[in-house]
């Protein structure tokens, strides 16, 4: 812990820069008390470590604080620095009574307070759960900021993503989806931008650096950039998956297959219109292709031009889905207010683009075309080949 009082009711907060000098004629002087437990803590003021306040090997309060590591301390030391230097109030360790939660930095921006939490090591999902909750029903913005050590990019343009990961999703004030980190050792904040997935771990995004002696804070909570996924990649990605998930697919998946095979589908015949990327897919935790398809399969597959598709249509295929779970949503604790069908009907309105429906009305659509199944691998192949020469820039611009 950094922070502590004094006998005389003293805050001293080791975020700032005191002389290690000054601190030892403290450490001297002074009895230092935990703000939460009112126990004597111990001054600890090695060479090896960073400066901070320990309790006592017996004491009742250890839990708040055990197992705090350098990362840790330094991390919200950094931060805390950080926050000070662009004059945003803010309290270190800030304790609140009323919920017993201590976030590691409490501050006030633009109206709100916020609640920032530096999170180096795992958190059982419903303790993440419960404390983003206590904090949104007692008037706090929760920032949880992930440790860039948990961040695996498996190249440039492709990352792995667990249910941990997404605990730490949240959204701009317009409506960008990205997972805030940073790294202590290099003084970098990270934001995981544009998440784009196309199985239940691997995602599309793009990982951006900003420096800590240059970034502000409206830079971490309303990043600008949108970036696109390269048609060649994801079209790349998206049939490897498919094709290694069919060939050895889990049990939960068999009621699909079964179901694609008595509508007289093949997945590895899919047409290139089912498995498109969509903004909000990163709320459904079930393949694309696999939304998507069941999509076709209720809405799409048995209507004819000039008929029409209408937002309850949509909504009836996704909740039949979701109730049979075979559709899976993704548990995001920070993302309150997106409805996830907001995916299928970002799908539609693709379909739109691609001239396959015409909107008619608010939420309803007339169908243009249908969607043709490829009866061979050949077919297959120059169906996508034509799909994708002709619709590059609607889809993946």
């Amino acid at each position: 812990m950094l922070t502590a009082l004094t006998k005389t009711g003293k805050m001293l907060c080791l975020g700032l820069n005191y002389r290690k000098e000054t601190l030892m004629i403290l450490r001297d002087k002074e009895e230092f008390i935990c703000p939460i437990c009112q126990e004597t803590v111990i001054l600890k003021l090695g060479d090896h470590r960073i400066f901070h306040f320990a309790h006592k090997q017996d004491s009742n309060c250890r839990e708040f604080y055990e197992r705090e590591t350098y990362e840790h301390l330094e991390g919200k030391r950094q931060i805390f620095q950080w926050l000070t230097q662009q004059n945003i109030p803010c309290v270190l360790e800030y304790y609140d009574r009323t919920i017993q939660q201590r976030p590691d930095i409490m501050f006030k921006y633009k109206g709100q307070r916020f609640a920032l939490e530096f999170q180096c090591s795992s958190l059982p999902d419903n303790v993440f759960r419960k404390r983003t909750s206590t904090y949104l029903e007692n008037g706090y913005t929760p920032l949880w900021v992930m440790s860039s050590r948990h961040l695996h990019q498996r190249r440039n343009d492709l990352i792995s993503l667990s249910d941990f990961h997404y605990s730490f999703l949240r959204s701009s004030s317009n409506g960008k989806l990205y997972i805030p980190a940073y790294c202590p050792k290099k003084q970098l904040f990270q934001l995981v931008e544009s998440i784009t997935p196309f199985s239940i771990k691997n995602s599309f995004a793009h990982l951006s650096g900003l420096s800590i002696q240059t970034a502000e804070l409206t830079t971490i909570l309303e990043p600008k950039n949108d970036h696109c996924v390269s048609q060649e990649s994801w079209i790349r990605e998206m049939e490897k998956y498919i094709f290694n998930w069919a060939l050895h697919p889990k049990t939960e998946y068999r009621p699909f297959l079964q179901e694609v095979y008595n509508q007289g589908l093949n997945t590895f015949l899919l047409p290139p219109e089912i498995g498109l990327p969509v903004t909000h897919s990163v709320l459904i935790q079930t393949p694309p292709f696999i939304w998507q398809t069941y999509l076709f399969i209720d809405v799409l597959a048995n209507k004819n031009p000039r008929e029409l598709i209408s937002l309850r249509d949509i909504n009836s295929s996704y909740q039949k889905r979701v109730n049979r779970k075979q559709i899976i949503l993704r548990d995001l604790p920070q993302i309150h207010n997106l409805n996830p069908i907001y995916a299928m009907i970002e799908y539609l309105q693709v379909l739109e683009k691609l001239n396959y429906l015409r909107k008619k009305g608010d939420m309803i659509f007339e169908v243009q075309k249908k969607i043709l199944i490829p009866r061979s691998n050949r077919e297959r192949e120059e169906a996508k080949g034509i799909f994708l020469d002709q619709n590059k820039n609607i889809i993946f611009n």
